[in-house]
């Protein structure tokens, strides 16, 4: 090997040895995380605090049905799929950034036969003539980029970060499709229970409105009395009625949610019965580590800070390292003959002196982009908190209104007692009922309505606390480099 090429080859793998990553190395941002949570004061903190919701959050309702319909999510919801495939292209192009730290080998044969033309040269003279000949090649080439300014490891570490990311956002669109199954079907349950008392309410009225045509009959209520009990049980029928449009409306929803068609989708009719459990909120910090959002956004920044790397190793030279060899010959039958092979090899150093300022505005955008993803981090998490400590009063106001509703409600039916008994003595007309009856409707169904907003504001507030999930389960740079067709942990 010429001596030429051997101090050009040392001085590539010293290069090599001495070489080293530009760029910042990858720091997570600082957040200013509270000691605790302003809206706890108040709240009824479940005990013992190792019963954290995790895996399959939903189990903390104990029901069945809603147990039954979650399973069905991740198996059958299409924005799942279509988000499991967006992480598995992030996962390839992993690979795609691995390819370069490998050299590019190709290999090449080829056959051919030309005629040189007989008039070339000066104006005086001419070439002779030469008749047709043969040529045959085989060849091997390689080529390699030396990575020694870490381009390709940035731009490898930017794709294992956005693989990492699209892998959470999974996690987050599955934790919100969870959420929002739950929180339309808690709202069914609710349906069903409105309906419930509206049929027994109706049962009653219908009651009522015998008792009146009784007495009309009798000569001791008036046909005022016969009207107003009637139009009372004939609106509270179309009530009852307009509950089913929403009930199916929630039952296609949920088929939706669930990947099945609306056709031949049904939920038995069951009245809402369960109450708003305990749920272990823990502290602030503990909100970085449990929200699939956050920590998609979290490795967002991590991957502008590699960008910033590629960026800054196009300022200095690349080295690239080529060899190719071969055989070629005019005859076939000396063709793969040792006098006919060829080879080359040798390093290229090379420096680009001017681009009009394209490498320095490509390092401010790749730093501005940066900028942007610490502060979409920081916005994540200032809303995560907010969820938390919106779902926390919620919760605690809710529990407060729903103890006062309930002494209406026992002041209301005992008022309902009172007023019929009156309305029998004849000591007051039908009207006075018809108010104390409507009133006593509207504090059941108001009862009902605060249980379904503590059911979904149960629900929102295991959503805001990350539903069990922890960034452990993200998937390490092994998981996100190799070619199995692993997705994420369900």
């Amino acid at each position: 090997m010429p001596k030429c090429v051997r101090a050009a080859m040392l001085a590539a793998v010293s290069m090599l040895i001495n070489a080293c990553t530009v760029g910042p190395d990858y720091k997570r941002p600082t957040i200013d995380t509270p000691a605790g949570y302003k809206e706890m004061d108040g709240w009824t903190v479940a005990h013992p605090q190792d019963t954290a919701v995790r895996g399959k959050w939903w189990e903390i309702y104990n029901d069945p049905e809603l147990n039954a319909l979650q399973d069905q999510v991740s198996l059958s919801n299409q924005n799942l799929a279509a988000a499991e495939a967006q992480y598995r292209q992030a996962r390839a192009l992993v690979q795609v950034a691995r390819s370069a730290f490998f050299p590019v080998v190709s290999a090449g044969v080829s056959a051919s036969r030309s005629q040189s033309p007989s008039t070339l040269g000066s104006s005086s003279t001419t070439t002779a003539s030469r008749g047709p000949a043969n040529t045959y090649t085989a060849s091997l080439d390689a080529a390699w980029e030396a990575d020694v300014w870490g381009r390709v490891a940035r731009s490898v570490e930017g794709s294992r970060a956005s693989a990492q990311a699209s892998a959470a956002d999974i996690e987050t669109l599955r934790l919100s499709v969870q959420g929002q199954l739950a929180v339309n079907y808690f709202q069914l349950r609710a349906l069903d229970a409105q309906r419930q008392l509206l049929d027994a309410t109706i049962a009653a009225y219908g009651k009522s409105l015998d008792l009146t045509k009784n007495r009309y009959a009798g000569g001791v209520a008036s046909k005022t009395d016969v009207a107003q009990a009637d139009t009372q049980l004939k609106s509270t029928q179309a009530q009852a009625l307009d509950t089913g449009v929403q009930r199916a409306q929630l039952e296609h929803a949920v088929a939706l949610l669930v990947g099945k068609p609306a056709s031949t989708f049904s939920i038995p009719v069951a009245p809402l019965a369960a109450v708003p459990p305990a749920v272990p909120v823990g502290v602030p910090s503990e909100v970085l580590e449990r929200r699939p959002d956050i920590a998609a956004a979290e490795r967002r920044v991590a991957a502008a800070n590699a960008q910033i790397g590629v960026a800054q190793a196009a300022f200095y030279p690349s080295l690239m390292l080529s060899a190719s060899g071969g055989f070629e010959s005019a005859n076939f039958s000396r063709w793969l003959t040792l006098p006919s092979r060829f080879w080359a090899l040798g390093p290229a150093l090379a420096q680009t002196l001017f681009d009009g300022g394209l490498r320095r505005a490509q390092t401010e955008q790749a730093r501005a982009a940066y900028d942007a993803t610490v502060a979409a981090y920081r916005q994540t998490v200032l809303a995560g908190f907010q969820e938390v400590e919106d779902n926390l009063a919620a919760l605690r106001i809710l529990e407060q209104e729903s103890r006062v509703q309930d002494e209406a409600l026992r002041s209301a039916r005992e008022s309902m007692g009172l007023a019929l008994n009156q309305y029998k003595a004849g000591t007051i007309d039908y009207l006075s009922v018809v108010i104390v009856q409507a009133a006593l409707l509207t504090n059941e169904r108001t009862a009902v309505d605060i249980l379904n907003r503590r059911m979904a504001a149960s629900v929102q507030l295991v959503k805001a606390l990350g539903g069990g999930w922890d960034v452990a389960a993200l998937p390490g740079s092994k998981e996100v480099s190799d070619n199995g067709s692993r997705s994420p942990a369900k």
